[in-house]
């Protein structure tokens, strides 16, 4: 989870960056004005993301997996030029690949988080109802 954590709020910081960079024209480049719209919503869906793990939902995992899904996918897409063009591209250490890995490593622990965050519901659930 603390990687979750992390990586959601270096995703933020480097969106409020771009945006304090160029404002909502940071992301204005050949990709659609959905996928614009989208990158500059990241500046809400990230921290959301981390709201939701601190305070040990279960939803959390599944819009991190979401937000990643959307973002791997648009990124891509903006990016297959050069990709295609320089498949290196996606070798450099500062582009797309940190952003795949971290993807990647969503997809390989979303499962296992999200049962671990469900078990913790539930006990606090029981915890709660004993109390009262």
């Amino acid at each position: 989870m603390t990687v979750y954590v992390i990586c959601f709020l270096w995703g933020t910081a480097m969106h409020l960056v771009d945006l304090a960079g160029g404002g909502h024209n940071s992301y204005s480049s050949p990709a659609p004005a959905p996928i614009r719209f989208y990158f500059v919503a990241l500046v809400v869906l990230d921290p959301l993301v981390v709201a939701l793990l601190i305070r040990l939902r279960p939803i959390a995992v599944i819009v991190a997996g979401a937000v990643m899904v959307v973002d791997v996918s648009a990124n891509y897409y903006v990016n297959w030029p050069q990709i295609s063009q320089h498949p290196d591209y996606l070798l450099r250490p500062l582009g797309l690949l940190p952003f795949t890995l971290f993807a990647l490593f969503v997809a390989v622990t979303a499962s296992p988080l999200y049962r671990h965050l469900a078990r913790l519901a539930r006990a606090r659930k029981l915890i709660g109802h004993n109390i009262g």
